[in-house]
């Protein structure tokens, strides 16, 4: 069932607008809710230092976590290293985190082991209903605890951040949002390619790969869309693996070049990441060819060329 968050198109023309993440469901992992009180997923002790987690006395009184109250925490591309401060300390004084699909194996083991930890994720063999999660929230806020809600990326951009706000609001349940840094920017950044740029680029456009062009009464105007990108614009699609194919069609069909430059990166800030480069022409032999898998992010545009003139000399992301 595609993620009903996904009918449309984000587009900004100022860098410095931070979009964030698809929490959608083109991931595997173990199926249903797996809770956890003291371990990490690994069955071991979590190392504090290795990932940064600050010490309880340390946290101000108005970063902890409050009883009764849900906290809608962006947790970043999936490194602790690049969790925001305040996503930290609430995390560290929560007394439930619910998180979802997107949130790294190594993330998940510096949780602490005083929260119980939920996944509430939605991956290809079980989703978790968003109506299921919706209630949770709820029930666990009622009864007193200090709910997290932690979601790849951030919270508001292709993450249902938007419609759990609007269920807290209908059952007078307070709660606060905790951007965080979206695979949106995290994911080009790390791969060395600049959404703008003054000679290239001065505006983007984001949208979700999960949106097929051939979708009955699709929010997406891809004669708009392919416009901005042959006129020098960036596309940047997110969770777009499986629908790669569809959305290089629809831009082809609706005039963008076939020499335009793409940038697929894989897994970013991840073990795993992976980062292919090709045109429209030949992408979607490349990725296959190195057998890329979600979630992943594209990047179309005359700004993804600048990677190759760039990268002899951009230091690796090492991963926490």
């Amino acid at each position: 069932m595609e993620d009903d968050t996904a009918r449309g198109s984000a587009s900004t023309d100022d860098p410095r607008t931070s979009p964030g993440d698809d929490d959608t469901d083109d991931h595997t992992s173990a199926q249903g809710l797996a809770t956890r009180g003291t371990q990490s997923p690994s069955g071991g002790e979590r190392d504090p230092a290795s990932v940064g987690v600050p010490s309880p006395s340390s946290i101000p009184d108005r970063s902890r976590a409050s009883s009764g109250t849900v906290y809608l925490v962006g947790a970043g591309p999936g490194d602790p290293d690049l969790l925001t401060v305040r996503a930290r300390w609430l995390i560290e004084t929560a007394d439930v985190i619910f998180h979802d699909a997107l949130v790294r194996e190594t993330l998940l083991e510096s949780l602490p082991a005083t929260a119980e930890i939920v996944d509430v994720g939605k991956r290809v063999e079980y989703k978790t209903p968003q109506s299921e999660i919706n209630d949770l929230l709820v029930e666990r806020a009622s009864a007193g605890d200090a709910v997290v809600r932690l979601k790849g990326g951030d919270p508001f951009v292709f993450g249902r951040g938007g419609e759990e706000a609007q269920h807290l609001t209908d059952h007078g349940v307070p709660f606060q949002i905790v951007p965080g840094v979206s695979s949106v920017l995290a994911a080009p950044g790390v791969a060395g390619v600049p959404l703008t740029h003054r000679d290239v680029a001065s505006r983007f456009t984001v949208i979700t790969g999960h949106e097929t062009p051939e979708k009955d009464e699709s929010a997406l105007d891809w004669d708009a869309i392919s416009a901005a990108v042959e006129s020098g614009g960036t596309l940047v699609i997110l969770m777009g693996v499986r629908t790669l194919e569809r959305n290089v069609t629809a831009l082809r069909t609706h005039g963008v070049c076939g020499e335009k430059p793409v940038a697929l990166v894989q897994k970013a800030t991840w073990d795993d990441q992976q980062v292919v480069r090709g045109t429209l022409e030949t992408i979607v032999d490349r990725v296959e060819s190195e057998g890329v898998e979600p979630p992943a992010t594209a990047v179309v545009g005359d700004v993804a060329a600048i990677r190759d003139e760039i990268e002899a000399e951009l230091t690796p992301f090492e991963p926490a």
